[in-house]
């Protein structure tokens, strides 16, 4: 069987681009000639791997199995036919997916892309929120640059810790708590609100009061910091989270930050990564730009 591996590329920007044009334009070729390259994969692998669906194509499920494989391939053997050269941040020409937690794309992410629009005009980023359940889109490829506030668990991704973070408490303006000393009894007493993409109502901080035989009374958990923060500003409902990713939006909405009463472990931020990345040039230059960035928020005068 002879395979022309022209199509390898073909079907790596058909996956990509989800549309036949788009992934023509991408390789300068003609639609005519990109469906053409179709037809011979769609009769290589015995997959339709591009399906119309009202007027726009999906990828089968195949297709999507495929997707970050031959993507790969295709980078590998960009990589072994192309000469070693250094990076031309003018010229490069590529997407980048960057998925934060909400509170720190709220606080970097314009600077983020201010500084990569300047720097790298051709380079566009897609800011995606974090999902509902934890997936393998780092090591698919479909995310380039991850946050966490853990280390990773799989071998295969890479980490580094950029900053660490301290809980605050924040209150809406004349909330009781900002009358008097503020107690772990009287912080446990009031009613709380957690921040959790899945909408769990239990925390560390939970933890943390055990130790102090308290329990407090969590009413709300919201998606979002941005939320939370909002919900705190408009009730009596108390938010607790990480000090310097939150600092500007607390300000902006003019909410009282009182510091913890009980002793809470500081919260470590992490930009997560896979290996097949760690020879890309263009991926290098991103997270030590992202690395850079997030270190800038904590630096000392931001305090």
């Amino acid at each position: 069987m002879q395979l022309d591996l022209n199509l390898l590329t073909a079907l790596d920007a058909l996956l990509e681009e989800g549309s036949v044009a788009g992934a023509a334009a991408r390789l300068h070729v003609t639609a005519p000639a990109m469906s053409r390259s179709l037809g011979r994969i769609r009769k290589a692998t015995g997959d339709q791997i591009l399906v119309r669906t009202g007027r726009s194509m999906v990828p089968t499920t195949r297709a999507l199995a495929m997707r970050a494989e031959v993507h790969a391939l295709v980078q590998q053997a960009h990589h072994l036919l192309s000469p070693e050269q250094s990076l031309d941040l003018e010229a490069l020409d590529r997407v980048f997916t960057v998925r934060w937690h909400d509170a720190l794309t709220a606080a970097c992410g314009t600077a983020l892309t201010a500084a990569v629009h300047r720097r790298a005009p051709g380079v566009r980023l897609r800011l995606s929120a974090e999902p509902g359940t934890d997936d393998p889109e780092l090591r698919r490829g479909e995310v380039d640059l991850e946050s966490s506030s853990s280390p990773p668990a799989l071998a295969d991704i890479r980490h580094r810790l950029v900053g660490r973070d301290r809980l605050v408490v924040a209150v809406r303006p004349g909330h009781p708590l900002t009358k008097g000393s503020l107690s772990p009894e009287r912080y446990a007493a009031a009613k709380h609100l957690t921040v959790s993409r899945r909408g769990s109502l239990r925390d560390p901080i939970d933890d943390a009061l055990t130790t102090l035989g308290l329990e407090r009374r969590v009413v709300a958990a919201g998606p979002t910091s941005t939320f939370a923060l909002q919900l705190a500003l408009e009730t009596d409902l108390v938010v607790t989270l990480p000090d310097t990713v939150t600092r500007a939006a607390r300000h902006r909405l003019g909410l009282i930050t009182l510091p913890a009463p009980l002793r809470l472990p500081d919260v470590p931020l992490y930009l997560l990564w896979h290996q097949r990345y760690d020879d890309d040039c263009a991926h290098t230059w991103l997270r030590d730009l992202a690395t850079e960035t997030v270190q800038a928020l904590f630096a000392p005068g931001n305090s």
